[in-house]
């Protein structure tokens, strides 16, 4: 087993892992942040092509929630919310929850 130069807790293999998670967590809060907050359009860092790309992308999908919402509202007698689905469903039915009769 190698030792780390004092004051070096982690090899420069984990070092870089770690940095590179923890850049890839504040690029997905200052976004999340950024979609909370409507007005707060202004980034302290410039945008990279991939992260206007994944805008259009998020664009583009809530379109087409909100086109299958309207058309699922339009064309059936249920209802449907808009929800992010593991199996890539846009919508989602809402079945009531029945009481059992006493």
């Amino acid at each position: 087993m190698t030792t780390n130069p004092p004051g070096q807790a982690f090899p420069n293999k984990t070092r870089v892992a770690i940095l590179a998670e923890l850049e890839k967590e504040r690029r997905r809060l200052m976004q999340s942040q950024s979609m909370n907050t409507p007005g707060a359009s202004i980034s302290l860092a410039r945008p990279s092509v991939k992260d206007f790309r994944d805008n259009a992308e998020q664009q583009h999908i809530a379109a087409q929630q909100k086109a299958a919402l309207q058309h699922a509202h339009a064309h059936s007698s249920g209802f449907f919310i808009t929800q992010d689905s593991s199996f890539g469903n846009l919508i989602l039915p809402v079945l009531p929850r029945l009481e059992p009769e006493s």
